[in-house]
């Protein structure tokens, strides 16, 4: 008896220790999805989040480097308390980085959702060759608790997302190659109109929104068919509208990349299928240079049935909400090489208006003007108006040409003990999320950045909600049309409207822009 005591005393020992550790996880948020049930968990706040859920197929093997597939259906309840991996890349988010990868993550403000809220998708930024929807500073909670529901989501980058090749155009249905990363994204889109009811929320008010080549990527999306009545409104950060390159052209930086292997021949998707992910990616480096000034974006005919830049200006593009701008000294030179100087680079940049370019930025002398005490030296303030500034206030102008609603910033918050850097690439994304203290290294931010950073969650998440950034206790944000081309900065002191950002250099700009387009 005594034997059998003890044996039922460890029974009942061992089934509590696992029932006290099995709890939480059956405690949390669940939900069932269209592929089956997911279990998250809860945030500070009593929101929920639900990590690493799968929307795509893995594109692996034979599947990379192919148009992605909605992800199937599982049995049982998923765990969904993780991210899932990153998309192959380099630098520190490499080390946990698969091309198994398509997943995205939700978090909501309250569990259980009482009534729907509007709905934002972030596509994460670097150069579309590195990041991912899993980063510190994207955490959800903050802006979720302004009451939306949001969304991160992975994409396919670097080579495993904009390859194109002769072969890869054959075998595909739609006779196109390249852009993978970005129907990746658009598939997440799908998921998200088909699911995020589940979630509590509103599938008929959704806004995708991105910095950098994120907000590149939402930008030209706006011109794909494939994209339409996925979302409702754009907010775009540091990464206007572009003139990507044909198809044709994409296809032959594949078939130098073949070559570099010593890949000729018969069988050429065969064999590069069959490298290693490391190897493809050693080869195109960090992926700027691969990638290209248009971050590896084709125009195939398919996903993009004209360019992108082109279908801006002849009013072409989806009728939606767009809340667009730029940071105050994005750059301190340009991303690319600047063979022969500033005044080379703008007088080959301008062409047959470069002698009004070069006056415009006081260079017509062969010395430089003095710094701008915001915008900085004239080479920051070139490297910014040609990379985003400029082509933010002409994006906007089309937009708003095409009699639809557009909203500017530039963002000029300096940071402590940084301010001679302005405010530059990336800087603002912190500020966005509420995420300035869970950065590696931040700045000293104080007081001030706080409540900037309160005041732009507030801008952006009304803009989601209702197409207007403005509301109760917020400076009052004039809407952008092309003759008063009013902004809002957001600056040391605050939010301050103002009027005509760089006006004679982006109008300048503008015409050069159409002038190419022709």
């Amino acid at each position: 008896m005594k034997v059998k005591a003890l044996l039922f005393g460890l029974v009942c020992i061992l089934c509590w220790s696992q029932a006290s550790t099995a709890a939480p996880a059956e405690q949390g948020p669940t939900v069932s999805v269209k592929t089956g049930s997911l279990r998250g968990g809860v945030t500070s706040d009593g929101g929920a989040v639900f990590k690493g859920i799968p929307f795509a197929q893995p594109p692996v093997a034979d599947r990379r480097w192919q148009e992605p597939l909605p992800a199937k259906p599982w049995t049982g309840v998923r765990d969904a308390t993780a991210f899932g991996s990153n998309c192959v890349q380099g630098g520190n988010l490499g080390a946990n980085s698969s091309e198994d990868c398509l997943y995205l993550n939700v978090w909501t403000p309250k569990w259980p959702m009482k009534t729907p809220a509007a709905v934002m998708v972030w596509i994460h930024g670097g150069g579309n060759f590195a990041g991912a929807g899993s980063e510190l500073i994207f955490n959800g909670e903050n802006l979720a608790r302004h009451g939306v529901v949001l969304v991160t989501v992975n994409y396919r980058l670097g080579v495993f997302g904009f390859l194109a090749h002769p072969e890869l155009t054959k075998e595909s249905a739609h006779h196109v190659s390249g852009n993978y990363g970005l129907l990746d994204q658009v598939l997440a889109l799908h998921w998200v109109h088909d699911n995020i009811a589940k979630f509590g929320g509103n599938p008929a008010n959704i806004t995708i929104f991105g910095e950098s080549a994120g907000s590149l990527d939402v930008n030209v999306l706006m011109t794909s068919p494939l994209s339409k009545g996925l979302y409702h409104r754009v907010i775009g950060e540091s990464g206007p509208v572009v003139a990507p390159p044909t198809l044709a052209e994409a296809e032959k930086k594949g078939q130098d990349l073949a070559t570099k292997f010593n890949i000729t021949g018969d069988a050429v998707l065969p064999k590069l299928r069959a490298l290693s992910s490391a190897d493809l990616q050693k080869a195109t480096g960090q992926g700027l240079a691969f990638l290209g000034p248009t971050l590896g974006v084709n125009v195939d005919g398919y996903l993009f049935p004209e360019p992108p830049m082109k279908a801006f200006i002849l009013g072409h593009q989806q009728k939606v909400g767009l809340l667009l701008g730029s940071n105050s000294q994005e750059l301190q030179r340009p991303f690319f090489p600047m063979p022969g100087g500033l005044r080379q680079a703008i007088t080959e940049q301008f062409g047959t208006l470069a002698e009004r370019a070069l006056a415009l930025y006081s260079l017509s002398a062969p010395t430089d003007p003095a710094p701008d005490p915001q915008l900085g030296p004239v080479l920051a303030q070139w490297a910014t108006d040609a990379q985003f500034r400029c082509g933010t206030v002409a994006e906007l102008v089309w937009h708003t040409n095409a009699q639809n609603a557009g909203y500017q910033f530039q963002f000029s918050r300096s940071a402590p003990e940084k301010e001679a850097l302005g405010a530059p690439h990336g800087s603002e994304v912190a500020f966005v999320f509420g995420t300035l203290d869970t950065q590696s290294n931040p700045p000293h931010y104080t007081a001030v950045d706080h409540q900037l950073s309160e005041t732009i969650q507030q801008y952006w998440t009304n803009f989601a909600k209702t197409g207007d950034p403005n509301g109760a206790n917020l400076p009052k944000w004039p809407g952008f049309d092309a003759k008063t081309r009013a902004y809002m900065e957001l600056t040391n002191a605050g939010a301050a409207p103002g009027k005509e950002l760089r006006g004679p250099v982006c109008e300048l700009y503008r015409e050069m822009l159409e002038q190419k387009a022709k």
